[in-house]
C-alpha cells in the first residue's frame, strides 16, 4: 500500500501525509487538495475508502423544457431506457402550462435526495440562482444535453450544430442554390450561435462577404407560427432555400411558404434539424439533420453513472456529428430563380 500511496501522492502533487489525511476523512485538508487526491485514487485504480463513498438515491431526474417539441420526448425515452438498464429510476420533469417550472422540480428532487439529474435543452442555470447553488453545494451528479447556455463546470453533450449546418448548406449548394437562408432560435441560444458560426464559415470559405449573407439570417422562437412568420422576411431577401434550427421551425416555414403562395420544394427548399418522429410522413417529407439521440443518451447515462459512483468526469463539451437525411423538401431551384 505504501508504494500506492507514493504514486497517488506524486500524481496529486501532494505529500503522503496529505493522502493519508484524505483517506482518513480528516477535515484538515483544503477542498481543492482533497479533490486532487480523490481524482488520483480514481485514475490509479485505488478504491476509495467506504467512508468516502457517496450513497445516493436511485432516482434520476430528466429535466426537459417541454414535450411539444418531439425531439425532447425522443431524448427522454432514450435516457429512461438506459437508466432503467443500470438500475436507476427515471423521473420526468417538464414545465407545465399551470406554472410548474424547473425550479419547482429541482426543489422536489433535492427533497428526495436525488441520485443525479440530466438536463435536456436547458440547465441548472435556467432554474434559478438558489436552485443552482443548492445543486452545486450538494454535489448532485449532473449531465447537460444540448444545453441552451454556457455551463463550463459541468459535463455536456451536444449535437455538432456547425457541422450540421455545413452539411445542409453543401447539399443545397450542390443542387444549385446560391441564396440560402438560416432560421435559428434567439440570439443567446447556444446551439443557434453554433449554427450561425457554421453558416458564416461556409460563406466566408466561398468568398461571400458578411454584409451579403447576414440579411439571409432570421431568429425566432422554436414554434410553428414563429417559423411561418419568418418566411416573408427570408423570401424578401430572394432566398431559394432555408436551413432551420429545428424540425418545428422547418414545418412552420413550409406552412408560411404556402400562405405566401409558394410551393415546397419547387419554389422554396427547406431543411430541418433533429429528424423528429414522423418527419418522413409530413407533406412533403422533410430533409433534415438527424441528431444521434441513442448515442448521446448512452454517453449521458454513462457520464452520470460514473459521477453517481463517486468518480469525477471531466467538465466540458463533447460534440456528436449529425447525419443529413435527404427527403422531398429539397430540390434544385427553378432556372428563373438562379442569379444572372
Amino acid at each position: 500500500m505504501t508504494s500506492k500511496l507514493m504514486q497517488v501522492a506524486e500524481f496529486a502533487g501532494v505529500g503522503q501525509v496529505t493522502v493519508r489525511r484524505v483517506l482518513n476523512g480528516s477535515p484538515a485538508v483544503a477542498e481543492p487538495t482533497r479533490e486532487r487526491v480523490l481524482r488520483a485514487l480514481d485514475v490509479l485504480g485505488v478504491k476509495r475508502p467506504t467512508a468516502l463513498a457517496v450513497e445516493r438515491s436511485p432516482l434520476v431526474g430528466l429535466v426537459v423544457p417541454d414535450l411539444q417539441n418531439p425531439v425532447f420526448p425522443a431524448f427522454a425515452e432514450a435516457l429512461a431506457g438506459r437508466l432503467n438498464k443500470r438500475g436507476y429510476i427515471p423521473v420526468l420533469c417538464t414545465r407545465t402550462a399551470d406554472g410548474v417550472s424547473e425550479a419547482n422540480y429541482i426543489d422536489m428532487l433535492l427533497a428526495q435526495d436525488i441520485g443525479g439529474i440530466v438536463f435536456v435543452g436547458s440547465s441548472y442555470a435556467d432554474a434559478g440562482a438558489e436552485q443552482g447553488r443548492a445543486l452545486k453545494e450538494r454535489r448532485v451528479p449532473m449531465v447537460l444535453v444540448n444545453v441552451a447556455d454556457e455551463n463550463l463546470e459541468v459535463a455536456q453533450l451536444a449535437a455538432d450544430d456547425a457541422h450540421a449546418v455545413d452539411q445542409a448548406l453543401a447539399h443545397l449548394h450542390r443542387m444549385g442554390h446560391e441564396r440560402i437562408g438560416l432560421l435559428v432560435g434567439p440570439g443567446g441560444h447556444l446551439p443557434s450561435v453554433r449554427k450561425l458560426t457554421g453558416f458564416a464559415r461556409f460563406w466566408q470559405a466561398r468568398g461571400v462577404a458578411r454584409e451579403v449573407w447576414m440579411p439571409w439570417v432570421e431568429h425566432a422562437l422554436f414554434s410553428l407560427e414563429a417559423g411561418a412568420h419568418a418566411v416573408a422576411g427570408l423570401v424578401a431577401q430572394g432566398i431559394t432555400a432555408v436551413v432551420c434550427g429545428s424540425d418545428t421551425l422547418a414545418l412552420g416555414v413550409v406552412r408560411g411558404a404556402r400562405r405566401q403562395g409558394l410551393r415546397v420544394p419547387e419554389e422554396l427548399s427547406v431543411v430541418g434539424f433533429d429528424d423528429s418522429a414522423l418527419m418522413s410522413t409530413v407533406d412533403p417529407p422533410l430533409t433534415t439533420c438527424r441528431q444521434p439521440v441513442a448515442a448521446m443518451a448512452e454517453a449521458a447515462v454513462t457520464a452520470l453513472s460514473e459521477q453517481i459512483q463517486g468518480h469525477r468526469t471531466a467538465p466540458g463539451l463533447t460534440l456528436f456529428q449529425t447525419d443529413l437525411i435527404v427527403r422531398a423538401s429539397t430540390t434544385r431551384p427553378r432556372t428563373s430563380d438562379l442569379p444572372v
